[in-house]
């Protein structure tokens, strides 16, 4: 969980310190993608509070779930119609999902060590 959370605040500080600038036309492609590698974040965070985390799951849905994305989004923009919506709609119940169970999660946890 540390390791985590120490790769998440090493990512915002390279992405403070190095700023990076695409052009308007990747915008969409890209924000799908981070959008699906957010939801494999939260997912595995729920893994690990779970103790059911395994880093090969994690990894390869990381990395297939965003290029899936950016695809989907790729693909609906070369045939004009707006497929990545489909990806928002899907990613976000997930992430929305992922962090409700996170927050049961954590609420059992601060009431079981009130009991003790």
């Amino acid at each position: 969980m540390i390791i985590a959370l120490l790769g998440i605040l090493l990512g915002v500080a390279i992405g403070l310190l190095l700023p990076l600038s695409l052009a308007a036309t990747y915008s969409l492609y890209v924000s799908v993608g981070i959008l699906a590698a957010i939801d494999s974040v939260f997912g595995g965070v729920r893994a690990s509070m779970m103790e059911k985390f395994d880093p090969v799951i994690f990894i390869s849905g990381f990395f297939i779930n965003a290029l899936m994305a950016g695809l989907l989004a790729y693909i609906g923009d070369n045939l004009g119609v707006p497929l990545y919506y489909a990806a928002i709609f899907a990613f976000g119940v997930r992430l929305f999902n992922n962090l409700a169970i996170i927050r049961r999660i954590i609420i059992e946890n601060i009431r079981k060590k009130r009991v003790e």
